[in-house]
C-alpha cells in the first residue's frame, strides 16, 4: 500500500492468528522474516525472527506474559520496545541495555495484521480498515511460487482491479465475489487473502475455493519474464 509513508504495509497475518500471551507465528514481507505475537494485554507484536544474543529464530521460544524468550539461552525481551530484560542463567545480573530484538511497526485492521518495515514510528493509515468491506468472511490464504509481481499482474487478467486506496483487489473469481490481499513475501514466494460476502457453507463460497485453487496453477505456470 503506497500512502505516505513511502513504503507499503504488508497484510502479514490474519488478527484471529495471533492468541494474547499464547502462540508466536511467522509471517514475512519483502525477504525479512517476522516472529509476530500478542502480550497479554493483546497488543500485536511484530519483530525480526532472530535473537539478538545468538540468532536462534525467536519462533522457536514461547511468549511469558509481556515478554518473548528466546528457545536457546531463555533470553527474555520486553514487548514493545525489544529491551532484553532477564537472563535466566544470570539471575543476579542487571540485563545488558544495548541487546534489543529488532522491532517494526504493527497495525490490525480489516482483520489483518499489518507489518511496515521502516524503523521510524508510523501511524497506519485509515485506508487499511476499508481494504475489506464490513460483514465480509474469511475465504483462505494462498501461498504462491511466484513473484507478487505475477500474482498481480494474473489477477488484472482475470478482471479484478486495484484498489488504489487500499491496495484490495476486488472482483469475481468465476462469479464470485471476492477481495484479495497480495503479499510480497520473499522474492519468488507470495500469499494471497481471499475474502468473500458469501456465507461459509454456501455453493458461492464453494465455487471461491475452487477458483481460487484454480487461480494459483495458473500463476504459477505463468511465463516467467
Amino acid at each position: 500500500m503506497n500512502t505516505s509513508n513511502t513504503a507499503p504495509w504488508h497484510p502479514v497475518a490474519r488478527s484471529a492468528d495471533l492468541r494474547p500471551g499464547a502462540n508466536i507465528v511467522a509471517g514475512f514481507a519483502e525477504g525479512q522474516e517476522f516472529a509476530l505475537w500478542r502480550s497479554t494485554d493483546g497488543t500485536a507484536q511484530a519483530w525480526e525472527n532472530r535473537c539478538p544474543h545468538r540468532s536462534v529464530r525467536f519462533t522457536l521460544g514461547q511468549v511469558i506474559e509481556n515478554r518473548l524468550a528466546c528457545a536457546y539461552h531463555g533470553w527474555q525481551y520486553a514487548a514493545g520496545s525489544g529491551q532484553c530484560t532477564s537472563i535466566p542463567a544470570h539471575p543476579a545480573m542487571q540485563a545488558p541495555r544495548n541487546v534489543c530484538a529488532k522491532t517494526f511497526n504493527v497495525a490490525e485492521a480489516a482483520g489483518m495484521l499489518w507489518v511496515h518495515l521502516s524503523p521510524e514510528p508510523l501511524v497506519a493509515p485509515a485506508e487499511l480498515a476499508n481494504a475489506v468491506p464490513a460483514g465480509w468472511r474469511f475465504c483462505r490464504t494462498l501461498t504462491v511460487r511466484a513473484p507478487a509481481g505475477t500474482v498481480r499482474e494474473m489477477l488484472a487478467r482475470r478482471g479484478l482491479f486495484a484498489d488504489g486506496a487500499s491496495d484490495a483487489w476486488r472482483g469475481q473469481l468465476d462469479e464470485a465475489n471476492t477481495v484479495a490481499l497480495v503479499l510480497d513475501a520473499q522474492p519468488h514466494l507470495a500469499f494471497v487473502h481471499f475474502w468473500s460476502d458469501a456465507d461459509p457453507a454456501s455453493n458461492a463460497m464453494a465455487v471461491l475455493h475452487t477458483a481460487v485453487r484454480r487461480l494459483r496453477s495458473e500463476i504459477e505456470a505463468f511465463p516467467k519474464g
